[in-house]
């Protein structure tokens, strides 16, 4: 039998971003920003689409011109802020700065 995907309590949610500095809640959503170059935001988004693919687990990503907004909710729990979502952006963080992108 599959686990359950819990929600965070919003207790919770704060404490997880203390600790990745740079990400914003945004209702049932965590966000953030980098800005990068056209063809280095696309990079960036290929490298973090295949750790998604290994984990299974996804962003949301607006490519602009000089920047890549990546947004992160858990939609199997009903689009609520699970562990995963902490963990994918702490992975994307480490993504970013090894493709030198700049937090806007």
């Amino acid at each position: 039998m599959a686990e359950a995907i819990v929600p965070l309590t919003d207790t919770e949610i704060t404490e997880h971003l203390r600790e990745l500095p740079g990400w914003q809640r945004s209702g049932d959503e965590i966000t953030r920003t980098f800005g990068i170059r056209y063809h280095g935001g696309v990079a960036l988004i290929v490298h973090v689409a295949d750790v998604e693919r290994l984990i299974g687990h996804h962003a949301d990503i607006d490519l602009r011109w000089d920047r890549v907004r990546f947004g992160i909710t858990t939609h199997d729990a009903g689009h609520r802020l699970t562990v995963a979502d902490f963990d994918l952006a702490r992975r994307i963080d480490a993504i970013a700065a090894a493709h030198e992108a700049r937090p806007v």
